[in-house]
């Protein structure tokens, strides 16, 4: 128990800097167009495949993995 409250920080920081590098490599379909009412559907909807495909399913994988970290150290504290 003690080794999981030494070391669980460390890993909650390392996932959390992986957790924004994945979120900040992903592609958006969205333009500033967009935000001003230009017709913007037709670019926000595509297949992801190859990297992007493995970087989005990463990303949820992280996030999880990030917060069953803080719901552990919740539990143990």
């Amino acid at each position: 128990m003690v080794f999981l409250q030494m070391y669980l920080p460390y890993a909650q920081i390392g996932l959390s800097v992986l957790l924004i590098a994945a979120i900040l490599l992903q592609q958006t379909g969205a333009s500033l167009g967009g935000a001003f009412g230009a017709d913007n559907f037709s670019s926000g909807f595509h297949t992801r495949r190859g990297f992007e495909k493995t970087l989005f399913q990463a990303t949820i994988v992280l996030g999880i993995l990030f917060a069953l970290s803080a719901l552990v150290n919740l539990i143990t504290s």
